[in-house]
């Protein structure tokens, strides 16, 4: 097991023990962890935000994404830090202040970010925060930059989500 891998798994551990129960935990995004959650969400809508803690943009859409969520609470909604493993203590503080913690959340884990993105996106070069819209067929749009709520809700129309 690499070692960011293993530091990881042992942050959660000591994680979990103060997640509140409706939590779910934050799994570590490694390669082949996108298939997995494109194969998860097979045939169903599915949005995906990527953010980090180091980014003001993305922390001012988590209101809008918990707003989207108490509005559609069919929408899966994945949320993906891009974060190394070392953030996961301040992750989980926003995930748990902007009440994330009921949606899937993962984090960057591995020594090599730059092929976690490029297996999500070849043409997104990093910039945060980004947010993927999958309607049923998973047809994607993927979009960068802060959004307001009804910026959201326009695309998830757009998308017939």
């Amino acid at each position: 097991m690499k070692k960011p891998v293993l530091f990881f798994s042992l942050a959660m551990a000591c994680l979990a023990g103060s997640a509140e129960a409706d939590q779910t935990p934050i799994k570590p995004f490694i390669p082949g962890s996108y298939q997995q959650i494109l194969a998860a969400n097979a045939g169903k809508p599915l949005m995906l935000a990527i953010w980090s803690v180091d980014c003001p943009s993305c922390l001012r859409d988590m209101a809008a994404i918990n707003q989207l969520h108490d509005k559609h609470p069919a929408l899966k909604i994945v949320m993906l830090a891009a974060d190394e493993g070392d953030a996961l203590p301040e992750i989980q503080r926003i995930v748990d202040t902007h009440k994330l913690g009921s949606m899937e959340n993962w984090a960057f884990s591995g020594d090599n970010p730059e092929k976690l993105r490029y297996e999500i996106d070849p043409a997104w070069y990093g910039e945060l925060p980004r947010t993927y819209f999958f309607d049923a067929g998973h047809r994607r749009d993927g979009k960068s930059g802060a959004m307001t709520l009804e910026e959201f809700e326009a695309q998830l129309a757009k998308m017939k989500i």
